[in-house]
């Protein structure tokens, strides 16, 4: 039962922010692995709550004001070809997978395109920022051995 609520302390805290959620897991002390995956589902829930709430709220703004030129087409284009890969992976390290997913609904990724990638960018940085702090707590914990 305790490390239910440890969890869902972590889950809870990812949800908010990626970057506060391991440092939390790592004060209530649950396992490394355990932290990387709840941080993780965290992160992931929040983010896709902002893009499916964004998702519909962007359509049906976009029906009230139909209006484009050229030049935002291209943009759209740019967008659509390089954009979401770059910003899902990114966004979760920068700016927090909320965050992140609000800029791509809002530059009109695609929901379930965007959804993949910011999974994949907080699977990402939740292993690697885990591992790191697991390595750097060892370097500190570890007695130096002569």
């Amino acid at each position: 039962m305790d490390v239910l609520w440890k969890a869902g302390s972590v889950t809870l805290s990812g949800m908010f922010e990626l970057w506060a959620a391991i440092p939390v897991g790592f004060m209530l002390q649950l396992p490394p692995v355990l932290i990387a995956i709840f941080s993780a589902v965290g992160a992931i829930i929040s983010a896709g709550a902002v893009i499916f709430v964004g998702g519909s709220l962007r359509a049906w703004l976009l029906k009230r004001v139909e209006k484009r030129g050229k030049r935002q087409g291209r943009m759209w284009q740019i967008w659509n070809k390089y954009g979401v890969v770059g910003l899902g992976l990114a966004s979760p390290l920068l700016t927090g997978a909320p965050l992140g997913a609000a800029i791509g609904i809002s530059l009109g990724a695609p929901t379930k395109k965007l959804m993949l990638w910011m999974s994949v960018g907080i699977i990402i940085w939740s292993v690697l920022l885990t591992a790191g702090v697991a390595f750097g707590l060892l370097q500190f914990m570890v007695p130096e051995t002569k």
